[in-house]
């Protein structure tokens, strides 16, 4: 697995970094309820991507004038994204929160709701068996000790 810079040296460091914001920003789950609305998705994946951009450039020491331009967006969209101000801004600053605890490990799970349902489904089934069973040893073991005694 390769380690996602925390702190880009460079252009291709910061395309990782930048990248890495984003995709593990997309599959967290809060911002996959808000991009459920299509009328919503786009806004929100630009905003994201906006803010992954600007993190990851200022991360390798750029001023927000020098992201501004070449993101392409304004000083003040910058600096806000930057500052926590938007909900973008706050999803990125947590999920590279995320990845300084994991040392720059990028790790995504995902789950099918609807496999993780059946599996939940078959592990009540096994434990009501194993739980039967074990009503069962316990009776035995009574009825052993009513008869020995």
């Amino acid at each position: 697995m390769e380690v996602v810079p925390l702190q880009p040296l460079g252009k291709e460091d910061v395309k990782k970094l930048e990248t890495a914001l984003l995709v593990a920003a997309l599959f967290d789950p809060e911002v996959i309820e808000k991009i459920k609305d299509p009328r919503d998705r786009v806004t929100w994946v630009d905003s994201l991507a906006v803010a992954a951009a600007a993190f990851a450039r200022r991360k390798a020491g750029m001023t927000i004038e020098q992201i501004a331009e070449e993101v392409g967006r304004s000083e003040t969209t910058i600096r806000n994204h930057l500052e926590g101000k938007t909900e973008a801004g706050k999803i990125i600053q947590k999920v590279y929160e995320k990845l300084v605890k994991s040392k720059g490990a990028l790790e995504i799970k995902m789950i099918d709701e609807s496999i993780a349902e059946k599996k939940i489904e078959r592990l009540k089934e096994k434990l009501d068996e194993f739980e039967s069973k074990l009503k069962e040893l316990i009776d035995l073991f009574d009825k052993i000790k009513r008869e020995i005694e």
